[in-house]
């Protein structure tokens, strides 16, 4: 495919150059007179070398670029129908016009149909990975015993058969952003509660975690302690990069958290790489998710809950 996409690339260009530098060559192999405007010529054949393009990355990747390869597809197909029209029902255009639609159309339609159906079976075959994903998902989910709080030694699974719940994920509990999430938590709490059950998830004890949120008026939130960051994992929750931590962003948001906002830094409690996120649960299945971008992203948990 990868080649077969290069080469559809080399022939739109090739076509496309030698349509803009030479205008009038096509016109004369067909012995028909060239248009009186051709630079509406040109222009087509800037269009067909736009395309070589396309075709070109594409080529790297065709279950990932499909809608490059259906442009083009579609363009292969309705590029003869508006011969057919123009020859047999218009009278516009002699037969030999239609040399030109062998290498540009007629040659590409089985291996252009052939990526598609391929690109479509990678689809299906990744829809089926995620549900995969979803099942191991809530597998973990059943196991998770709440660590402290009402629910405590409930499972998130079994938590959210009776409503929603807000699965919130923080990084070390000194962090900025983590501070700032509490209290983002707290100031919504009311808003949250009327739709979905707050959970929040840890690397730190219980007892800790529960300090923690007591200072920010959680002291009653259920939460579940995740020292060897499983739960994190299972929802797709890695570590961040150098830039996910540390990039311009994160220190602009975090002087303004930080400093303006007053959560300030506290001493690093967990795994300081470990990136944070959010996810509503519902019958024992993720109906929504955030994963942060980076350190500094600031979820809308209201949103999350009744959207």
């Amino acid at each position: 495919m990868t080649a077969c996409l290069r080469a559809a690339a080399l022939y739109n260009l090739a076509w496309g150059a030698w349509t803009i530098l030479f205008p009038k060559h096509f016109w004369s192999l067909v012995g028909m007179p060239a248009p009186e405007y051709l630079f509406l010529w040109q222009c087509i054949g800037m269009i067909v070398g736009v395309y070589g393009v396309g075709y070109w990355f594409a080529a790297n990747d065709v279950a990932r670029h499909w809608p490059i390869v259906l442009v083009g597809f579609l363009g292969k197909i309705f590029g003869p129908i508006g011969f057919v029209q123009a020859h047999f029902i218009d009278g516009a255009v002699p037969l030999r016009f239609g040399w030109t639609l062998i290498t540009n159309d007629l040659i590409w339609w089985l291996p252009f149909a052939a990526m598609l159906v391929f690109a479509y079976r990678a689809h299906e075959r990744e829809r089926a990975r995620h549900i995969e994903r979803l099942d191991a998902d809530a597998a973990e989910l059943q196991t998770a015993l709440i660590s402290d709080g009402p629910a405590r030694g409930i499972s998130i699974s079994t938590l959210s058969e009776q409503r929603p719940v807000l699965l919130v994920f923080l990084r070390h509990l000194g962090c900025t952003f983590c501070r700032e999430a509490a209290a983002d938590l707290r100031d919504r709490r009311g808003t949250i509660e009327a739709a979905a059950t707050i959970v929040v998830v840890t690397m730190s004890p219980p007892a800790e975690s529960r300090t923690f949120l007591a200072g920010y008026g959680l002291s009653d939130v259920d939460v579940v302690s995740d020292p060897d960051r499983t739960l994190y994992r299972a929802m797709e929750l890695r570590r961040g990069s150098i830039g996910q931590l540390f990039g311009p962003r994160v220190w602009l948001r975090g002087v303004v958290a930080g400093l303006f906002a007053r959560h300030f830094v506290g001493g690093l409690r967990g795994d300081g790489l470990q990136m944070p996120g959010a996810f509503v649960i519902s019958r024992g299945r993720v109906i929504a998710a955030f994963r942060h971008r980076d350190a500094a992203d600031r979820p809308d948990y209201c949103a999350m809950v009744t959207s």
